[in-house]
């Protein structure tokens, strides 16, 4: 009898050994799975670039915040005794020239129309062609007509926010 009760002591503690153990492998894979999730997530900073141009009493400014797709950012036309143009940027690069489509409000009234702006490394100089509406956007007619030669020069500046 005495060994049948030393017996059912080893049983019993082999089987809660084992239950602990099944416990830490399923915690340990856990962990394993959790940390692998987090060495996929990567923190996405963008390169920040702002661009100002001064004419007389008007002022405009540019930030573009680049990322690895997409290109986004602020564009500002402050002119004087002029309402205001405010909003943001989201387009590409292709090679030194980004397009985007600039959502902005003026009056009151929230418009999207089609910016371009030649970008060198101290200036970005923006793109003026004829336009067309497509919907609730204003774009260019043809993007191979865009003329930067006499269009607002913006020089590279502190981002100041």
């Amino acid at each position: 009898m005495k060994y049948l009760i030393e017996l059912s002591v080893i049983i019993t503690a082999f089987a809660l050994s084992s239950c602990n153990n099944e416990t830490k492998q399923t915690n340990e894979a856990t962990v394993k799975t959790d940390t692998s999730k987090l060495a996929e997530m990567k923190v996405m900073i963008p390169e920040s670039t702002c661009y100002t141009s001064i004419m007389g009493r008007d002022t405009m400014h540019l930030k573009v915040e680049k990322f690895p797709n997409v290109i986004t950012g602020n564009l500002s036309y402050n002119f004087y005794e002029k309402d205001d143009n405010v909003g943001t940027i989201e387009g590409i690069l292709k090679g030194d020239t980004l397009f985007a489509n600039y959502t902005f409000m003026s009056e009151g009234q929230s418009s999207v129309r089609q910016v371009a702006f030649l970008i060198s490394d101290s200036t970005a100089t923006e793109g003026f062609a004829p336009m067309e509406e497509k919907g609730e956007t204003m774009i260019f007619k043809d993007r191979n007509t865009i003329r930067f030669k006499e269009g607002t020069k913006f020089l590279k500046a502190d981002c100041l926010n």
